[in-house]
């Protein structure tokens, strides 16, 4: 178990910055990010308040896995991964996986519609939404066998210490 205390305070300390950056870029990065309308319609000032509040929410959802992470972190250190305490975290992790990228989902569909056709021919931000929305695609479907692993493996534990 000591070569995982190793590993566990950096990743602890580089969760902690993670987790601040995040909040700096809530704070101040998303409204810098934003674009400023020239000309600014009904339509145009809806896809700004959309882009900031999705990207703000997104953001808040990656702070709820850091969390997660952290108290799983916590169980790991105390040998308790594989117990029943650990679910709630990785069901945590799983909800807010869905969550963005359900945000990211209707991040694209805004910009397909709105952003190409009124603000900008560019389909450099459909594109990038739509890489995001695959590999988030990807780390949730990881995410969820990774759940199932640690039902079976949390199960396989409780067995074997009741024949112990």
């Amino acid at each position: 178990m000591t070569h995982l205390r190793r590993v566990v305070l950096p990743l602890r300390i580089l969760l902690v910055i993670v987790f601040a950056a995040l909040v700096v870029a809530q704070v101040w990065g998303v409204p810098g990010m934003v674009p400023d309308l020239t000309e600014p319609t009904l339509e145009r000032s809806l896809v700004k308040a959309v882009m900031a509040t999705v990207s703000v929410l997104a953001l808040g959802c990656v702070q709820v896995v850091v969390v997660c992470t952290w108290t799983l972190l916590t169980l790991v250190t105390k040998d308790q991964i594989f117990s029943s305490s650990a679910l709630p975290w990785v069901n945590g992790i799983v909800r807010a996986t869905v969550v963005g990228w359900g945000m990211l989902l209707g991040a694209f569909v805004c910009s397909w519609y709105f952003i190409v056709d009124e603000v900008s021919d560019d389909p450099a931000l459909p594109a990038l939404l739509l890489l995001s929305l695959l590999v988030g695609a990807v780390l949730g479907l990881l995410i969820v066998i990774m759940r199932a692993l640690l039902r079976q493996a949390t199960t396989l534990r409780t067995d074997m210490e009741s024949v112990i």
